[in-house]
C-alpha cells in the first residue's frame, strides 16, 4: 500500500524522537533514530509494498493505525539492547562470519552463530513467535518489532562479518572526521547519498523510501525485484535468512575490504571509496524493504488463515 507523502506531516507526533532535545541531553531513543536511517527507510519501503490486509493486521498488532506503523518501531530493537532488560538481545543483531576477506567470504550458521543467538537464529525465533496464535499479543508485538529490525540488520554487510567486531575496531576518516568503519556503513554513506543529515531522520527516510520504491516499481530494480523474494520459506527462516546473510557477506570481499581490512585502516572514505560502495547501500536497503514486505505478507496470510480456522471451530 503506497504511502501518501502527506502522512509524514500528519503522523509526526507519533514518531519516536520527535521531541528529543529539550533538556540539552540526547535521549537514547534519539541516538537510535539518528543512527537508524537505513532501518526506517526499509520499514517505509515495506509499508509501500505490503498488501492492504497485511497493513491492517500489523497496524492492529503494533497498536498504530498511522502510515508509520512499521517505521515507528524500526529502531526499537536498538534502543532496548542498551537497557538492563534488553541486554540479552545484544548478540541478536549480527552473525560473526569467521571468513578471510578478501580471499574468502562466507557465512556458516553452525560455525558463526554464537551460543546465545545471532541475527539468523533470532529471525527464526521471532518469526515463529509471530506465528504462534496462542502467545499473548504483547509477545507477538515485540516479536514483530524484532523481525522488522533484524531483516534490516542482515542486509548490512558488516552485520554479517567477524573482523574487528564487524568493522567497529577499524578506524577511518570521513570528510576529515574520525569514525569507525561500521559507523560509516551504518550511517555516513546513506547520509551522504541523501545530501547530508540536515533533515530529521524520518523525513530523510521517507523521501529515500519514496525514491527507492519508484526504482523498484519502474526503475533500475524493476527487472530484478522478483528474484529478491524467490525461495522465501516461512517454515524455514534459517534457510531464508542464511541466503540473505551470505548475499550480504559477499560484499565484504567485493566492496567493504576489496584490498583487505589492514589496507582500509586510517583511509579517507568519503571520496572514491564512497562512489564505489554507495550503490551497494542503495541496493541492500531496497532489497531489505521489498523482502520485509514479502515476509510480513506471508506472516499475515498465515495468521489470518489460523484465525479463520479458529472461528470456524467455535
Amino acid at each position: 500500500m503506497r504511502l501518501d507523502p502527506r502522512a509524514l506531516l500528519l503522523g509526526a507526533s507519533v514518531l519516536p524522537g520527535a521531541v528529543a532535545w529539550g533538556t540539552g541531553k540526547i535521549s537514547l531513543t534519539a541516538v537510535c533514530v539518528s543512527a537508524g536511517l537505513g532501518h526506517i527507510t526499509i520499514a517505509y519501503i515495506a509499508s509501500n509494498f505490503v498488501r492492504e490486509d497485511t497493513t491492517t493486521y500489523f497496524q492492529d498488532l503494533l497498536r498504530n493505525d498511522t502510515a508509520h506503523y512499521l517505521a515507528g518501531v524500526a529502531t526499537w530493537a536498538d534502543s532496548i539492547r542498551y537497557t538492563k532488560w534488553g541486554r540479552f538481545t545484544k548478540n541478536f543483531h549480527f552473525i560473526d562470519a569467521k571468513d578471510d576477506p578478501p580471499a574468502y567470504c562466507g557465512v556458516d550458521f553452525q560455525r558463526d552463530c554464537k551460543e546465545d543467538g545471532c541475527v539468523v537464529s533470532s529471525l527464526q525465533n521471532y518469526t515463529q513467535q509471530l506465528l504462534d496464535a496462542e502467545l499473548f499479543p504483547w509477545r507477538r508485538n515485540q516479536a514483530a518489532k524484532f523481525v522488522i529490525h533484524f531483516v534490516g540488520d542482515i542486509h548490512q554487510p558488516l552485520h554479517v562479518e567477524n573482523i574487528a567486531q564487524g568493522g567497529n575496531g577499524i578506524h577511518v576518516t570521513w570528510e576529515g572526521h574520525d569514525f569507525n568503519l561500521h559507523h560509516v556503513w551504518d550511517s555516513s554513506i546513506a547520509e551522504k547519498l541523501l545530501g547530508g543529515n540536515r533533515r530529521k531522520a524520518y523525513d530523510n527516510a521517507f523521501r529515500w523510501a519514496t525514491d527507492l520504491t519508484d526504482e523498484i516499481n519502474s526503475g533500475k530494480y524493476e527487472a530484478v525485484k522478483a528474484s529478491w523474494i524467490n525461495g522465501l520459506l516461512l517454515d524455514d527462516p534459517i534457510t531464508t535468512s542464511m541466503a540473505w546473510a551470505n548475499e550480504s557477506n559477499a560484499y565484504v570481499c567485493s566492496h567493504v575490504f576489496p584490498e583487505g581490512p589492514k589496507a582500509i585502516a586510517g583511509q579517507e572514505l568519503a571520496g572514491e571509496y564512497y562512489e564505489k560502495v554507495a550503490p551497494v547501500i542503495e541496493l541492500q536497503v531496497a532489497k531489505a524493504g521489498y523482502r520485509l514486505a514479502a515476509w510480513l505478507d506471508l506472516i499475515a496470510e498465515r495468521m489470518s488463515g489460523s484465525e479463520e480456522k479458529d472461528l470456524g471451530e467455535l
